[in-house]
Order: C-alpha cells, then structure tokens, then sequence
C-alpha cells in the first residue's frame, strides 16, 4: 500500500471516536449511560416533513438524480423562509444551493478559494469541518482561541499582519458551538467590513439561527450591507428540526461563491435526495408554527440542566442561543474530567480540548436528552467534584 498523503496525516482524530465502544461495553455490564455528548437531540422531525416524504417516495421521479440543481421547490421556500425571517430577497437559482448537510457545504467551499500556502482564519475551539476543508485544501489553518475576556469573538484586529496577507477565508459561527456564545450586531458588520477590506471570503455558519432564547433573535450575515460581497452564509436542518440523519442544509449569499461550491460539488456528488429536500420544503413552510415549540423544549432542558449544575457545584451561565451548555471544568484538564465522567458515572460530554486547544479548561454539554435525564447527568457529574 502507498503511504498516506501528508494532508491526511496531518489531521487530528475525530472527537469521542472510542466513546462509542465504551458505551457498549458499558452497557453491558447493565450501566445506564446517558449520552449529552453529540448534538444530536431525541425529538422528532416535523410531523409535516414526514408526510411530505411518505408522498415523495411515491413519486418514482423523486428518485432520480437530483443534480446541484435540486428540487426548485425547494429553492423556492428556502427564498420565502429567508424572506420572512431575515427580511433578505435571494435569487433561488443564483444565491442558493442545496446541500448534503451545511456539513459537507463548508468543508467543500475550501476547495474553491484556499491554494497550498494561503491561510484560513478559524475559531478555537469550532466545528472540525472548517480545520478539514482548510487542511484537504492545502491551506494552512490559523486558529484563533476564543476566550471569555473577548465573549467568544475573534479579535479581527488581532490577526497577525503576515497570516492576514494570505488569508482567503475567515469562518464564523454565530450563535457558536460549542461555547454557545452570541455576536452584537456591531461585530457582525464589523466582520463584513473587514473581510471587504482584506477581500477575504466569510463563511458565515448560521446553523443554530433558530435555537435562541429569552426573546434573542440571531440575525444573517446576509442582512448587513455589503455582506453579499464576500459572504456565504451556511443553514442546516439538523438542529432546528430534529433531523440530524437527513442530511439536509443549504447555502445562501455571494453568486459566484455558490457557483463555485456547485461546479466543486458536481465533481463529488449529484445532490441531496429530492425525497429529503421535499421534506425540508414543507418543514420550511410551516415553521413559523413548528418551530417556537420546539425551542421551548430546549429551553426547559436549558433550564433544569443550568439548575442541577449549578446545585451540584459547577459554575455555568444560561446561554441565550444553541443547544448546549459550555461548562468550566472545575479542576484538571476537560479530557481526563470526561474519561472519568464515562467510564465512572456512564455520562458522555465532550471535552472542550476534543474541538480544539483553545477548547481546554471546559467542556460541553448537549441538551439531548429530557429534563429529567438532565438533571440526573448533573448530580452524577457533581460526584467527580
């Protein structure tokens, strides 16, 4: 066998890739594990999104290759979501496109901007598709720890002249995973001015837009003025809408950033199932009814989870957006408090330092699982103290 490319021995091992096993094993032994450490939660997807699939699968020209083009319909109420969410007007056919999950979207968008030697700027801790899509690309990737002094921003100012040169992509996600962090209006414009000024392509990572609580409305990056200039703007069905395994997201913004993602995409991929993107049309278009309950859900678990925390000696701040609790680690360091917290209380967390350096001194907990199962996580945790 040849020797693996240098690009893939360079890259990290993927977070909580033995936990898997453990549980098992775990299990096995008649120990019941609570699982908060993938933001996958147990709720259902939109009843409606269901039906529309059911039907769709009928429909033998559902199964045929849905190319970059996709379902128009879909386009279409992606448009009309956007519309009356965001108040932004998109061209469906030349500021959208269907993705496979805004997983593979940002990953694949690398391809099309970063050449071997250029740099990417990226936060630390963040989701591992943005360090992949830099590394398969040939780019070399500056992380930028995000801290509590800074409220979890990057310091635009604070890039060093020499990595800024050869910047090509500045990736934000707002609100953040993991550390469940908001941006001021004021810092996204700022964002956009910057990366015009630098002619840095943003990809703006919106996927938890409409998990927010206590009246917070995330905003796009697409409303700002200028934005659609050097930004592309990521959306996902997979929080928002329980629907995790569908593989179902989307990209909006800059025209030639999509044409580019498309023409990269159609090298690698024909396209999401036209069945899904059905089904992500009609969730589309009944969310302004579907969607506030299902917050509500997250937020009560928010609330028990912060509660039982806090009762149990950690220290933790109610977030206001996403899906998650990001929680000092009291004492030692995230990977060894996680290790323990599973093979001693059988709770799974991610521990921040999996999601990056600048991840270390926390770890992150996912609202997945019922109030109930919250707060037992939480006592069982408060045993490790």
């Amino acid at each position: 066998m040849p020797e693996l490319a240098r690009r893939f021995q360079g890259f990290p091992g993927y977070p909580l890739a033995d936990v898997p096993q453990v549980k098992r094993e775990l299990r096995e032994r008649g120990v019941d594990v609570i699982d908060l450490g993938a933001g996958d939660a147990d709720l259902p997807p939109p009843a409606v999104a269901v039906e529309a699939v059911a039907r769709a699968l009928a429909d033998p020209g559902m199964s045929r290759y849905p190319y970059q083009l996709g379902l128009p319909a879909y386009r279409e109420a992606i448009v009309s979501w956007m519309r009356r969410r965001f108040g932004v007007e998109l061209d469906p056919m030349r500021e959208i496109l269907p993705l496979i999950g805004s997983k593979e979207g940002i990953a694949h968008l690398a391809f099309c901007y970063v050449n071997p030697g250029d740099a990417t700027v990226l936060p630390d801790p963040g989701y591992l598709p943005y360090l992949g899509g830099t590394l398969l690309a040939g780019g070399e990737p500056h992380t930028v720890p995000l801290r509590a002094g800074d409220d979890f921003l990057i310091p635009l100012d604070g890039i060093p002249a020499d990595v800024l040169r050869r910047t090509r992509i500045l990736y934000l996600n707002y609100p953040n995973n993991p550390t469940s962090a908001v941006a001021p209006r004021d810092y996204i414009r700022e964002a956009v001015e910057f990366c015009r000024e630098h002619d840095i392509l943003l990809v703006y990572d919106n996927a938890y837009s409409e998990i927010a609580f206590d009246g917070y409305r995330p905003p796009s990056v697409l409303e700002f003025d200028g934005a659609r200039d050097v930004a592309v703007e990521f959306h996902s069905f997979s929080k928002t809408y329980n629907m995790t395994g569908w593989r179902i997201g989307w990209a909006a913004g800059n025209r030639d950033a999509i044409a580019a993602l498309a023409r990269i995409k159609s090298f690698v991929d024909t396209g999401a199932f036209l069945a899904v993107q059905a089904g992500a049309a009609a969730a589309l278009a009944t969310a302004d009814e579907w969607v506030p309950a299902n917050v509500a859900a997250l937020a009560s678990r928010r609330d028990a989870a912060v509660q039982a925390l806090r009762e149990a000696g950690f220290s933790v701040t109610p977030p206001r957006a996403t899906m998650y609790l990001w929680v000092p680690v009291p004492a030692g360091d995230s990977m060894t408090f996680a290790d323990r917290a599973l093979r001693e209380e059988g709770v799974v967390i991610m521990p921040g330092a999996a999601l990056g350096a600048g991840g270390e001194g926390y770890f992150r907990l996912a609202l997945t699982q019922t109030p109930e199962r919250l707060v037992e996580a939480a006592m069982r945790l408060g045993r490790l103290l």
